[in-house]
């Protein structure tokens, strides 16, 4: 299971980039609204000294992507590949936010099955961990069709484990879902 893992990746609304070193100051202007974290496990992200770690684990993933809006050329958010796993067959999307701006409008779920479709050249199966406490992840993620197969304490980098529903599409479900 060999693949890039920071491919540019382009749908109707966005344009996913490879995250490099100097857009962390686009990228935290993005994150520092509260409301973005409200529901996530680490609701304390919107401050600069956490999102700095929370953007050094993303760099130093070498699977994270800065998400930039097509129409305005700014950057809205973030995603990432991580945990891949060749036994398994699988990968894992997540660490996704976008800027409050960009919730309800169909950002989120363009570039979910964007991501899907190139996974799914690679993989059987993609899992997300989702915050116990992130209904609005969990309902955004169930409406792509994935299920929840379990929970389990997850260390983001720098920061301290917190509780996290897994949640999985598997390829023969999507393909047959589109």
């Amino acid at each position: 299971m060999s693949f890039n893992l920071q491919p540019v990746l382009e749908n109707e609304f966005c344009i996913l980039y490879p995250l490099e070193e100097k857009d962390f100051d686009v990228l935290y202007q993005a994150a520092s609204d509260p409301k973005i974290w409200e529901q996530h496990p680490n609701k304390d992200r919107w401050k600069k000294e956490v999102f700095e770690k929370f953007f050094e684990g993303a760099v130093k993933s070498k699977g994270a992507f800065k998400i930039v809006d097509k129409e305005t050329g700014d950057v809205i958010g973030s995603t990432r590949f991580y945990d891949p796993d060749p036994e398994d067959e699988s990968i894992f999307i997540g660490y996704t936010f976008y800027a409050v701006s960009h919730w309800g409008n169909g950002f989120n779920p363009a570039v979910k099955r964007t991501m899907l479709e190139y996974l799914f050249q690679h993989v059987s199966k993609v899992k997300f961990h989702i915050g116990s406490l992130n209904l609005r992840s969990q309902i955004a993620i169930s409406r792509l069709g994935a299920e929840k197969i379990g929970e389990e304490e997850v260390a983001y980098f720098g920061e301290a484990p917190k509780m996290n529903f897994i949640y999985q599409i598997e390829k023969v479900n999507w393909e047959n879902k589109m």
